[in-house]
């Protein structure tokens, strides 16, 4: 089981598109029942660059048995996030700002059954979450089964960072209720839970199936106040309006995904992937992935995926409005918008001995390297709207993403 670290904004593009980035050392995963996790510290650097954001940062997390029956968890993660990217650009300027998460968690074992349990805690400059998780395994037939069951209920603040006339932040009140001239801060709130049921079946001794189905549902503030659509308006110079976004505030989504690994005969390994996503706000989406790990030379390991993703747009949602006001919900977010995506990705491992620290077990380098690639098809360049130049709204080319995925971590067992 893995739980997902929730991001927002900007990082949101990662979560979906590249949730390796997000579900590797990044989050707490608590072992199959019957199994407690090994002890191990790892430490990763990941970094995002692409469609003018860069996100790039440092994580640890560490393992520990207790007992034999208890194991706990914790783990720190920043983004340093920078971001000129084509939402940014249309609705406000450049900005850095840096997110940090800590997260606490354990695992206990009784008999068959594994309990598992957390918190995650994430801070920006203007949004706060909160995520706790719980989890229970149960082992079946003969440990051939393990039926999983998880509840997750989050809680998030968020506001709108304003400026002043040199750019400075005049309202940012590291969450007081009150900006640093006393005025009170209007704050917007969103409640999340999820129930999810998790299947994993060792149906030969070399073949394993997982089976998963999810429900989310999300209430209260659910769109960045940063974003905003656009509508034509004759009057203006570019031929197009601006103004705020308007969600429902509910949203629910299920999503089940079906997941097969197959062991070779020469060590190797082959598994693949697939997930369906729909939700309440019109969208259905597709996952398709393929992976594949050969042991190589000695002690390195290779890796392999390629991914493709497709879904169509929010049923609000819409590249350029006629009109302002022109329906009761109105959004031109690029996460709601119609795309399909393409990643690619290879990794490696080497697992190494440290000297004289007879204490651990064994070490790992890795690496690994994505690379992502999203065409949009019904959200276009705005930025490249030039009425003098024959480019009207709604004639601007279809935008395009192309972004590079890059982990290093090194892991401790002892």
């Amino acid at each position: 089981m893995q739980l997902i670290v929730p991001v927002r904004g900007t990082a949101g593009v990662l979560r979906r598109h590249a949730k390796t980035l997000l579900t590797l050392l990044l989050c707490v995963t608590p072992a199959l029942a019957g199994v407690l996790p090994e002890d191990r510290t790892d430490l990763l650097y990941h970094r995002y660059q692409g469609g003018g954001i860069t996100v790039q940062g440092p994580s640890l997390l560490i393992q520990k048995k207790i007992t034999d029956n208890f194991a706990i968890n914790a783990n720190y993660y920043e983004d340093l996030i920078s971001s000129a990217s084509i939402d940014v650009k249309l609705a406000a300027s450049p900005y850095k700002e840096t997110r940090k998460q800590k997260s606490a968690g354990f695992q206990y074992l009784h008999g068959k059954s594994t309990y598992s349990a957390g918190i995650i805690n994430s801070v920006e400059p203007d949004y706060r979450s909160n995520t706790t998780y719980y989890s229970v395994s149960q082992d079946m037939f003969g440990d051939l089964t393990t039926l999983t069951l998880t509840y997750k209920r989050g809680w998030d603040k968020v506001y709108k960072d304003l400026k002043d006339a040199q750019g400075q932040i005049i309202n940012q009140p590291d969450f007081g209720g009150f900006d640093k001239d006393g005025n009170p801060i209007s704050f917007k709130d969103a409640d999340h839970r999820g129930y999810s049921v998790g299947l994993s079946q060792i149906l030969t001794r070399n073949l394993i199936m997982s089976l998963n189905y999810e429900v989310l549902t999300d209430q209260g503030y659910l769109q960045s106040p940063y974003r905003e659509i656009l509508f034509l308006d004759p009057t203006t110079g570019l031929g197009y309006g601006k103004a705020d976004q308007i969600y429902p505030n509910t949203r629910t989504s299920n999503a089940g995904s079906i997941q097969m690994k197959y062991f070779l005969p020469y060590r190797a390994a082959v598994s693949g992937q697939y997930r369906y996503f729909q939700d309440t706000w019109g969208i259905v989406a597709h996952t398709f992935e393929v992976g594949y790990t050969q042991p190589a030379w000695r002690k390195w390991i290779l890796e392999g995926s390629l991914r493709y993703y497709t879904q169509n747009a929010a049923t609000f949602y819409s590249d350029l409005f006629p009109r302002a006001d022109f329906q009761n919900f109105e959004a031109r977010d690029r996460e709601l918008a119609a795309f399909n995506s393409i990643s690619a990705g290879i990794g490696a491992s080497y697992e190494f001995a440290i000297p004289r620290l007879p204490w651990i077990n064994r070490s790992t380098a890795n690496i690994r390297i994505d690379h992502l690639y999203i065409n949009y098809k019904d959200y276009r360049n705005a930025l490249l709207i030039d009425p003098t130049a024959g480019i009207r709204p709604g004639e601007e080319p279809l935008y395009k993403l192309n972004a590079n995925i890059v982990q290093a971590f090194v892991s401790i067992f002892f």
